[in-house]
């Protein structure tokens, strides 16, 4: 059986921490993630003229989270709050790269900052810093080890994520300061936390296109693994 090449895209920096050239990098359980649940993973750097051929050799696309904030011009915002941070150039080409992604209609897993790039790409907006527009916010960036559950979430009836998971409320771990605000077209909220943030979404017109807010890539809980068993199966009918 051939298994499914699943692309992923990179984090980029210049802070001389690994080289005093810029450099690519993405955490290794991204990537042990998606071999451990059946699939072969394939890194994509930032050449966008290229974006079509990336997508000829993948059968699902993997958008991973990171350090940075998309650049809130990027959704129509104006007001920047002091707390964002952006890498723009990674920020424009994972939009560039999910617009091409969903015009194929190519199984899609949008993670922390790839479910907000999943919105955007569709017309959807950003908080910009929970603790600034929730009240009595719970704390959605929690300290080490960040792979523990440290809130619950609650499940949508009705939804590709309830499908895959089977339960209404599960618990997750929480490692962000932005989320969802407006969504965008043909999205369906499919969780909630107990403060109200979105923590998942799915694409209604896509055959399969989730994001989640948490770091499933962990495979901490059987909830994680199953989310990505589900993911890499759709893709394996692509292969």
């Amino acid at each position: 059986m051939k298994l499914p090449v699943i692309g992923m895209t990179l984090d980029y920096d210049t802070a001389p921490t690994y080289s005093s050239y810029p450099w690519y990098a993405l955490k290794e359980n991204y990537i042990t993630a998606i071999e451990k649940m059946g699939g072969v993973p394939l890194l994509i750097p930032y050449v966008t003229p290229q974006i079509s051929r990336y997508l000829d050799m993948i059968d699902g696309l993997l958008i991973p989270g990171g350090d940075s904030d998309i650049n809130p011009q990027f959704y129509g915002c104006q007001e920047r709050h002091a707390c964002v941070i952006t890498r723009d150039n990674r920020a424009q080409f994972e939009l560039k790269l999910a617009e091409a992604a969903l015009k194929r209609d190519l199984p899609m897993l949008g993670i922390c900052g790839g479910q907000q790039i999943l919105n955007v790409v569709l017309g959807g907006t950003l908080i910009q810093h929970i603790p600034d527009y929730v009240s009595s916010c719970l704390n959605h960036k929690q300290t080490q080890p960040r792979h523990q559950p440290s809130h619950t979430i609650t499940i949508a009836e009705g939804t590709l994520l309830k499908q895959i998971l089977g339960e209404e409320i599960i618990e997750v771990n929480s490692r962000h300061h932005q989320a969802v605000e407006k969504i965008g077209s043909h999205i369906k909220i499919n969780a909630y936390a107990p403060d109200g943030v979105i923590e998942g979404i799915e694409v209604s017109n896509q055959r399969f296109c989730l994001g989640v807010q948490w770091h499933p890539e962990y495979l901490h809980t059987p909830h994680d693994r199953n989310l990505f068993k589900a993911f890499i199966a759709e893709c394996a009918k692509i292969s």
